[in-house]
């Protein structure tokens, strides 16, 4: 009995029973011989030095395991909406891929794509740097002609609504009227004075002038002091706030820092704009992991009488979120060979699916199921665009 015991016990390779320990070699954790693999750990019970076939063998065996998790849990996603997380949560989980690092991989593959080749690299190419120092000051003059009047008094939005008040004026009332206008003329025009000393300032004495801004109480003096910043790192080629402050004498405070730094990330996204926003795209990937779990309370505020725990459905999430980057990975790959537009066309395909989920998973009717699906779309679709402004925002501040 014995022997045919230890017949059983003979594999092939470096699992030869001859190669068996009986302590792990990564954890020391304590081996009978019949252990092919340490139960604490999982690495091979073998003492054999490694060779190259060998090491060649265990990389196509860990290659084509993971093929085959794979292939197993595109199936599932496919063809059984919701029926794969169900599982899941189950415990049948060796079979199926990892939901977060199956989620990571297909993240960075799309947009990797979506970067790749793209027209966003052409931005750079604008000039913008030049546009913008090109654009001439708004002009305060106003034609106090009638025709000339009105249509000079279009464009600024605090005139225009000088005006709707004015156009309910009777006409009786004309002399009250060139009243309001003179007022509004003299206003307008100390304004304009105002800004050419100011700008007068920061170009022939920018110590005195920032000295001036740390002391004006305005609303606007954040937008000043990046104004400030900007032209100093354009003209004078400020590097570092260090240099503002042994130039210049700025304040070594909060938000002098944040202003300069600002300054300084909208000047290369100026410079960049296409390098910026591929940057930006590039963070997606990182975003939605953080996104996700966001967005998953809702879903749990939604089916909080069934008995799901937050993680499951997080995995949910999850799932239905890597779904929706293979359909758009597969739109992406047909657009590329036939030059056609099909994302419209995915993304339909994703909503009844989605749908699919939803009611296969939590097991509820369909009318319980379009409520929640049009609230939870709603709530995702706000969430994503508050998240991808602040994205871009904070990008172009940081950048």
């Amino acid at each position: 009995m014995a022997k045919k015991k230890d017949k059983k016990l003979i594999t092939k390779g470096r699992y030869e029973l001859e190669f068996r320990g009986t302590e792990c070699l990564n954890c020391g954790y304590v081996l009978h011989l019949d252990d092919k693999y340490c139960p604490n750990c999982s690495q091979a019970n073998s003492t054999k030095k490694l060779v190259l076939k060998d090491f060649l063998d265990e990389f196509f065996s860990n290659l084509i395991n993971y093929d085959s998790k794979l292939l197993a849990t595109l199936y599932a996603m496919l063809i059984r909406p919701g029926s794969i997380t169900r599982d899941y949560i189950n415990g049948k989980r060796i079979r199926y891929t990892n939901p977060f690092r199956f989620l990571l991989s297909l993240a960075f593959l799309y947009f990797l794509l979506v970067t790749y080749g793209n027209a966003f690299s052409n931005l750079d190419n604008l000039n913008l740097k030049d546009r913008i120092e090109k654009t001439s000051p708004v002009s305060f003059s106003i034609d106090t002609s009638e025709d000339g009047l009105q249509d000079s008094l279009k464009k600024p939005n605090v005139i225009q609504e000088v005006f709707k008040e004015l156009d309910s004026i009777r006409e009786t009332e004309q002399n009250e009227k060139l009243f309001v206008l003179d007022t509004l003329k003299q206003f307008l025009n100390q304004k304009a004075n105002e800004k050419r000393i100011a700008d007068s300032l920061r170009r022939t004495n920018p110590r005195l002038y920032f000295s001036q801004l740390e002391e004006d109480t305005d609303s606007n003096r954040f937008l000043d002091k990046m104004q400030f910043f900007w032209e100093l790192i354009d003209k004078d080629s400020l590097k570092t706030f260090a240099d503002a402050n042994t130039k210049y004498k700025v304040s070594n405070t909060f938000y002098n820092r944040m202003a300069f730094n600002g300054s300084r990330s909208a000047n290369r996204v100026v410079e960049q704009p296409g390098t910026w926003v591929n940057d930006t795209i590039a963070k997606l990937p990182f975003v939605i992991f953080f996104f996700l779990p966001l967005f998953t309370v809702f879903i749990y505020v939604a089916y909080i009488r069934k008995k799901y725990t937050y993680t499951d459905h997080l995995i949910f999430s999850f799932h239905n979120q890597s779904l929706l980057f293979i359909l758009l990975i597969l739109s992406w790959i047909i657009d590329f060979m036939f030059n056609w537009s099909t994302a419209g066309i995915f993304l339909i395909v994703f909503s009844i699916y989605l749908f699919q989920a939803m009611r296969k998973f939590y097991g509820q009717g369909i009318f319980k199921t379009i409520v929640k699906y049009l609230f939870l779309n709603s709530v995702f679709t706000f969430l994503a665009l508050i998240t991808l402004i602040l994205l871009f925002a904070g990008s172009g501040f940081t950048y």
